[in-house]
């Protein structure tokens, strides 16, 4: 059997991981042609399929499927390793592949953009916004952005911003024509703009804690959205309430464009890591993007 090329493994896994040849395409800068005659090749030299293709959908076969439960991490290992060489240079250099909520990004990572390009010339950061829980071993990435409690035990956890704080709140407009809420039981006469959780598919209960008293309450409303941003600026339309953060609203807040209720059952809550892998030696592009944002 001749050798196999390092470009159709890095091929393979990319499209394996990504159920996509236009996403895995775009992962490794490359036409999504390209791609497939590297999974072409690769299939003819091991004599079986690794992908199913359709005109709908793009997913491993079981023999693909056992391929990249090893592959994948040996490939990490691989671009790991040489990425150390980069401890040797004047300044780091590389790609640095980041999941991340839309909230933190806007909250964290954009604040931080124009310094870490002027500071680190020579990295890309990469970064997809995601809602909802992320494998980011599985999917390839070489870290995330999410809340400390929703973070495995087994992982590296740095913080990224302060502790937060839960914020009903609600146009000038609106509160004009309802009475605020005085408990969150109010908030059943309330137009409610919910929250659909995009990983569970569930309507999120708005949370509240009070005295020890922690309650849990479901909203009516005529909007279910699954974007922090949209629902924050369907509350600044005057469609109704909106549960978020005071990060996250902070600007509005202090410009009057939205007033804040309930705010004595609105606890505090801890804030935003950067995770990855414990096992795993720390590429110094990822080194660079933790030293910006670590607070």
């Amino acid at each position: 059997m001749r050798g196999f090329e390092f470009a159709e493994l890095t091929a393979f896994v990319a499209i394996a991981e990504e159920r996509s040849f236009r996403r895995a395409a775009a992962r490794l800068g490359l036409m999504p042609s390209t791609l497939s005659h590297a999974l072409r090749d690769l299939e003819e030299r091991l004599g079986v399929r690794l992908i199913n293709r359709t005109t709908r959908s793009v997913s491993p076969t079981e023999a693909g499927e056992r391929l990249l439960l090893t592959l994948a991490p040996a490939l990490r290992d691989v671009r790991h390793a040489v990425e150390t060489v980069n401890d040797f240079r004047e300044t780091p250099a590389g790609t640095v592949r980041l999941s991340v909520p839309r909230m933190a990004a806007m909250m964290i990572l954009a604040p931080a953009f124009e310094r870490f390009a002027r500071n680190y010339p020579d990295v890309v950061l990469e970064v997809a916004l995601e809602e909802g829980f992320v494998d980011i071993v599985e999917r390839g990435f070489d870290a995330g952005i999410r809340l400390r409690e929703s973070v495995a035990a087994n992982m590296i956890a740095v913080p990224v911003s302060p502790d937060q704080r839960i914020a009903v709140v609600a146009s000038p407009a609106y509160l004009a024509d309802h009475p605020p809420p005085q408990t969150p039981f109010d908030l059943a006469h309330h137009r409610c703009i919910g929250y659909r959780q995009v990983a569970s598919g569930a309507l999120y209960r708005w949370e509240f804690e009070k005295q020890r008293e922690e309650i849990a309450v479901p909203v009516p409303g005529a909007f279910i959205l699954d974007d922090p941003e949209l629902m924050v600026a369907a509350a600044l339309a005057g469609a109704g309430l909106t549960y978020t953060t005071q990060a996250y609203v902070a600007q509005h807040l202090q410009d009057g464009r939205l007033v804040r209720v309930l705010e004595d059952w609105c606890p505090f809550f801890p804030g935003f890591v950067l995770y990855y892998p414990s096992r795993r030696q720390v590429p110094g592009a990822l080194r660079a993007l933790i030293e910006v944002l670590r607070i």
